[in-house]
């Protein structure tokens, strides 16, 4: 694979401010537009980006294989443990007032933490395709 040097060089000066987009959106999300999903695939096309630009082995050491079938699971028992702590105090599952004295602010831990639950199942998904994807190619 010929890498060209202009493309090497712009996309290692474009790939911080890729990971740093996704998590102003991934923040910003409790307050606009955004969220967990599309930060999840802004994460994760910038281990795309560095598949393309560098090479799948390069990716590989980014998101290995194991961390990112690993993080499917968890981004869902993250999302789920929220849930289940409504439950556990006694409210309805999701009921995110609970994480807190203040239910105020327990509304706002909550919905951090379950959007942080679907940014790592998003982009743990979207990088396990694009390797399933690209190793279907070979």
């Amino acid at each position: 694979m010929n890498f060209d040097l202009i493309l090497r060089i712009g996309a290692k000066l474009v790939l911080p401010f890729i990971l740093l987009f996704a998590l102003y959106v991934q923040f910003h999300g409790d307050y606009g537009p955004g969220g967990g999903f599309q930060a999840g695939v802004i994460a994760a096309s910038m281990v795309i980006l560095v598949s393309i630009t560098f090479g799948l082995q390069n990716a590989r050491r980014i998101a290995p294989q194991g961390m990112v079938e690993t993080m499917v699971p968890l981004g869902v028992l993250i999302f789920a443990s929220v849930g289940v702590a409504g439950l556990a105090m006694g409210k309805n599952f999701l009921d995110y007032s609970v994480l807190s004295g203040d239910p105020r602010h327990g509304r706002h831990l909550g919905i951090l933490l379950v959007e942080a639950g679907v940014f790592v199942t998003v982009s743990g998904t979207m990088i396990a395709l694009f390797y399933a994807f690209v190793e279907r190619g070979r």
